[in-house]
């Protein structure tokens, strides 16, 4: 009789059992469910957003690194009406040409304030000018070094588009080193020390770009003509149309059409497009041996064997003897053997066929700052770890 009672107790207690367990499986799975909708609804509010953002941008240009141009003043910059740099340039006069990019004159000019400025008028034609001026704009108002030329402002009139940088009263580092004929350059004999410097100056720009910024920014055509320097002949990297952003991974590379100037492209990138900050190594090294020779990068002109300077300099950088045979007359007497021998030992590896075999241009500053006796004081550089989210979907 004992057995029988406690049968209908046990069935009780395991039908409530199961209630309860029936119970909490159904509330984890309503809750499961409401996180789920929350979760959608978060997502779905994001997308929709992201797609209002899209639509208020005028960006045709899905393959760029950089997005559209914001608005002027969260940046820092000043947006000039195409009047007031008119009369800034003097009706842009040939008078005030001072230099002619790949995508535009540049222009001497004074501003209102009396600020002295050198504007660049974009070419009408050309997508590719419409991308510079984009990149320019984007990049520059981010990047914040005293080795970079500053852009202040710039105008975008319809079709008129300009730029407005700092005024380099000395120009480009080229036109000091071999002036072109028939051009408003005052020819100067640049010395060892001041050379040094330059050098120097130079290779801080990059390692900015290089190791500052992440990810990294790839400059692409670095090139004496893009060395500007002021009236103490202290420099700054310029020209930044052609820059690229260069791969998040430690020694990734990026791929791309191959751009840039003759005789300072890396070979590894003129080969197969894969573009790393390794490349502006091997163009910093080029323009290395312009301070050493005194040569510009690829002359025709030249003795059989002499036409492209890397290849004529690179198997005389490293004999003590023939390092001499190769350095710029103008300079005689004005350097010790010593420093002659460890520029040349860098210049020999920047320019180094295999990139893997270039060094950082950390490693090159660090190299040189003990050879430049009177340089600028380090300055703080403002780092840049914004560009992730500036990218615009690739084509």
């Amino acid at each position: 009789m004992v057995s029988g009672a406690m049968e209908p107790e046990n069935y009780k207690r395991k039908e409530r059992i199961a209630l309860v367990v029936i119970v909490v499986l159904a509330s984890l799975a309503v809750a499961s469910l409401l996180v789920a909708f929350s979760y959608y609804c978060y997502i779905s509010n994001k997308v929709s957003k992201r797609s209002k953002n899209r639509k208020r941008v005028d960006y045709e240009d899905k393959g760029s690194d950089f997005a559209n141009i914001q608005v002027a003043t969260e940046k820092g910059l000043q947006v000039f009406t195409f009047k007031q740099l008119h009369s800034a340039t003097g009706g842009f006069g040939k008078s005030n040409v001072i230099g002619h990019g790949g995508f535009g004159l540049v222009y001497r000019g004074v501003l209102q304030d009396g600020r002295k400025v050198a504007v660049k008028l974009m070419d009408q034609a050309g997508k590719q000018g419409e991308e510079e001026f984009k990149v320019e704009v984007e990049l520059l108002s981010r990047l914040h070094s005293p080795y970079l030329l500053a852009l202040l402002g710039y105008c975008s009139d319809n079709n008129r588009k300009l730029l407005v940088y700092d005024f380099m009263a000395n120009g480009g580092l080229q036109e000091h080193l071999y002036p072109i004929s028939g051009s408003n350059a005052v020819s100067s004999e640049l010395d060892w020390e001041t050379r040094l410097r330059i050098a120097l100056e130079a290779a801080k720009g990059l390692e900015y770009l290089h190791e500052h910024v992440s990810p990294p920014v790839i400059h692409r055509d670095f090139k004496s003509s893009n060395i500007l320097l002021d009236r103490n002949y202290h420099a700054k990297v310029s020209d930044f149309g052609l820059a690229k952003l260069g791969s998040d991974k430690a020694g990734g590379h990026v791929s791309t059409r191959v751009l840039g100037t003759q005789g300072y492209v890396a070979p590894e990138y003129a080969l197969t497009g894969h573009l790393t900050t390794k490349s502006d190594v091997y163009s910093y090294g080029v323009v290395l041996l312009e301070l050493l020779t005194g040569r510009v990068p690829v002359d025709m002109k030249r003795a059989p064997g002499e036409a492209v300077l890397v290849s004529w300099a690179l198997p005389r950088l490293t004999d003590r003897e023939k390092v001499l045979q190769i350095m710029d007359p103008a300079l005689e007497g004005q350097y010790s053997m010593k420093e002659v021998i460890q520029v040349a030992a860098i210049a020999a590896m920047c320019v180094q066929p295999e990139a893997d075999y270039r060094p950082l241009m950390a490693d090159v500053v660090q190299s040189l700052v003990p050879l430049v006796k009177h340089h600028r004081p380090t300055s703080k550089v403002g780092s840049c770890s914004s560009f992730h989210a500036t990218r615009s979907p690739k084509a």
